[in-house]
């Protein structure tokens, strides 16, 4: 699903999906003299939905290509002509409600039973974002039992007993180089995905109703069946089941994909972003479709319904350069919080809502 900076010069084999996620993507100038200069990129073809909004308040203009959903939204709400089921909500969340994701994407998102990438090797990781905090160290119990019970990615014999736990970083160090063990921080660094609600299963890339789970938060319940409104059947209340946290650090992408394993795909998919500024790709039904790139900044939200449910979409590029991450509002409300300052300036989190069956 994530990958690399690495640069591929063939592209004789490639999809026209294929095509653009490397256009966009980040890589490094070999020629610089300066360390990791990013290539120039040209983002001339690049959606921006922030300048059509703008441009609709001033004087009710649009590009061709865009129109205004009439749904009675407590703003405007844009769409594609050549994507039916596909809405566009530039700044949706408040400076307050994105603090509030954010936060509860690092503190509370990860916690169990809720399942992360980090549940096959270390089993169910407790109170993460604390331990960052703490700079602890996730070190290895060597006299607990070996190997991770496959079927719920969690440690063999008692659930609540791990053969990985948070320890202080000098305790660590006495033990000897023979101590498996790894700091908290680069755990977060290399967080990609937590699960809430039902639960998804990636080896099966189903839905697994057997695994524990809590249910999704009231409070992001509520503002899901809000903003879910503008793509939802007529009649009907959009209910939110689960929900899939991605999180991406510099040079992190998103392949080109569909998400087809819930049963209706008249029920849209509620994407919110959070962080840094990032570059979307809009496909069609084949990965032969040139998709459309947009840009997606942090409280803009994004429902893909019907038939936008059939096209293919990836992120292949996220911004973490202060010239273009456009952080600065974030960055003023976290001036107090260092480790959620230090996280987001170079990071975007993605929170996606699904109504499963």
């Amino acid at each position: 699903m994530y990958g690399s900076n690495k640069a591929v010069t063939d592209d004789t084999d490639r999809t026209e999906f294929r095509k653009t996620e490397k256009k966009y993507k980040l890589y490094y100038d070999q020629n610089s003299k300066r360390k990791k200069k990013p290539k120039q990129v040209d983002l001339s073809e690049v959606l921006d939905f922030k300048s059509f909004l703008d441009s609709y308040h001033q004087n009710g203009e649009l590009p061709p290509e865009i129109v205004v959903v009439d749904c009675r939204f407590d703003r405007p709400v844009f769409g594609l002509e050549s994507r039916p089921g596909f809405y566009f909500i530039p700044g949706a969340l408040s400076v307050d409600e994105q603090c509030r994701w954010i936060r509860d994407s690092l503190m509370s998102f990860p916690q169990p039973p809720n399942r992360t990438n980090h549940n096959a090797i270390y089993g169910p990781i407790s109170d993460l974002f604390a331990a960052v905090k703490e700079r602890k160290v996730l070190v290895e119990d060597e006299n607990m039992p070996a190997g991770l019970d496959s079927g719920s990615n969690g440690c063999i014999g008692n659930e609540d007993t791990c053969r990985w736990s948070f320890c202080e970083e000098d305790s660590v160090l006495s033990r000897g180089r023979s101590c498996k063990s790894v700091s908290a921080s680069v755990l977060l660094r290399k967080l990609r995905w937590s699960t809430l609600g039902l639960q998804f299963d990636w080896s099966k890339r189903n839905y697994n109703v057997s695994l524990p789970h809590n249910k999704i938060p009231d409070e992001l319940c509520q503002l899901a069946k809000k903003l879910a409104a503008p793509a939802m059947p007529m009649g009907e209340e959009f209910q939110p089941e689960a929900a899939i946290v991605n999180y991406f650090a510099s040079g992190d992408t998103l392949g080109g994909h569909l998400d087809d394993m819930e049963a209706d795909w008249s029920k849209p998919i509620v994407s919110m972003s959070l962080g840094c500024k990032a570059i979307f790709l809009l496909g069609g039904k084949s990965r032969e479709d040139p998709p459309l790139a947009m840009f997606l900044r942090s409280g803009d939200v994004v429902l893909m319904a019907g038939e936008a449910r059939e096209c293919f979409h990836g992120v292949p590029r996220i911004f973490t350069d202060k010239e273009n991450a456009e952080t600065t509002t974030l960055e003023l409300h976290f001036c107090d919080e260092n480790d959620i300052l230090e996280y987001i300036r170079t990071s975007r989190i993605n929170v996606n809502i699904r109504q499963v069956f």
